[in-house]
C-alpha cells in the first residue's frame, strides 16, 4: 500500500489591532439580509436636512458589513454574553482618561 501524505497544520494566525481602523456610530440595526452564506447587516443613522425649518430627519444607512453565517453566530454569542455580564455587574464600565473629578 502506498503511504498518504498527511495535510500539515494551518500557521497560527496572530491578531493586530489597528489603531487606524474606521470606527463607525449607528442609531440601529436598518435590515437584516442572508444571500450566499453571508448575513448582511444595514446599520442606520438618523440625519437631518437642514435645507428646511425645521428640517426634516431622515433614516440613512452608514454602513454595511457582511459576515459568514459561522461569524455572525459567534457575533450572537459573544454579545449574548457579554451584555449578560454586563447585566449583571460582573464586568467593570471602563472610564475615560481624565474623566474623573477630584475635589
Amino acid at each position: 500500500m502506498a503511504k498518504t501524505a498527511e495535510t500539515p497544520p494551518p500557521p497560527p494566525v496572530s491578531f493586530k489591532d489597528d489603531p487606524q481602523a474606521p470606527e463607525f456610530f449607528s442609531d440601529g440595526l436598518a435590515g437584516i439580509f442572508i444571500f450566499n452564506d453571508t448575513v448582511r447587516l444595514a446599520f442606520e443613522s438618523y440625519r437631518v436636512d437642514h435645507s428646511a425649518t425645521p428640517g426634516p430627519v431622515n433614516r440613512v444607512v452608514n454602513c454595511r458589513i457582511v459576515l459568514p453565517i459561522r461569524s455572525a453566530e459567534n457575533l450572537r454569542d459573544l454579545l449574548t454574553d457579554f451584555l449578560a455580564k454586563q447585566k449583571a455587574g460582573s464586568l467593570p464600565i471602563p472610564q475615560a482618561p481624565g474623566s474623573q473629578t477630584i475635589q
